[in-house]
């Protein structure tokens, strides 16, 4: 049995490379959510007038993949601390969130995030916004999907991407799928 999980933390190429790995991920699809507009493209979401996030929605199966390790990854290969932005993205749509499928993973989430800011009470506090997912959620058009597959020597899978893989590699070879170790 699978559940659902929303992510939007910055560019969807990013984070969908980084999931994808992930033992007990089943699917990852890159897509649109959050926003008030049906059926947005591409170029309507990069306006920052839609109200969506790019984001992905993973299917997991919660007895080989807990929904806190998934946290824990999605908070360690993104910064939760840039309001509309994650590096050189800047927009709403980039913005940090998840988006709850069960009142125990808006409950966990806010408990995770209450314990990262406990670890570091001086830090920047964590804006990772927990919406209650409202059941749309757009795909991404088929040239966003597996894009770090497809052009791993791509200039911004490189420099951007490349470097998030490594550090899940190296943090958390245990939670990998084994093709991936």
């Amino acid at each position: 049995m699978t559940e659902t999980a929303i992510f939007a933390g910055g560019c969807f190429w990013c984070t969908e490379a980084v999931f994808e790995n992930l033992r007990g991920v089943a699917s990852v699809m890159p897509g649109y959510t959050g926003g008030t507009v049906p059926n947005p493209t591409y170029e309507q979401v990069c306006t920052g007038e839609t109200g969506h996030a790019e984001a992905i929605r993973t299917e997991f199966d919660p007895a080989e993949v807990s929904f806190r390790d998934l946290l824990t990854v999605f908070f360690a290969t993104h910064d939760p601390t840039t309001l509309n932005r994650q590096g050189a993205d800047i927009g709403t749509q980039y913005r940090s969130a998840i988006f709850y499928t069960t009142d125990a993973q808006r409950d966990e989430a806010k408990q995770f995030i209450k314990g990262l800011e406990a670890s570091d009470p001086g830090g920047k506090p964590v804006v990772t916004e927990i919406i209650k997912w409202d059941g749309a959620f757009y795909d991404a058009e088929e040239y966003h999907r597996e894009y770090y597959k497809r052009n791993p020597n791509a200039g911004y899978c490189q420099m951007i991407i490349e470097p998030k893989v490594e550090k899940l590699q190296k943090r958390f070879a245990d939670l990998l799928k084994e093709k991936s170790k």
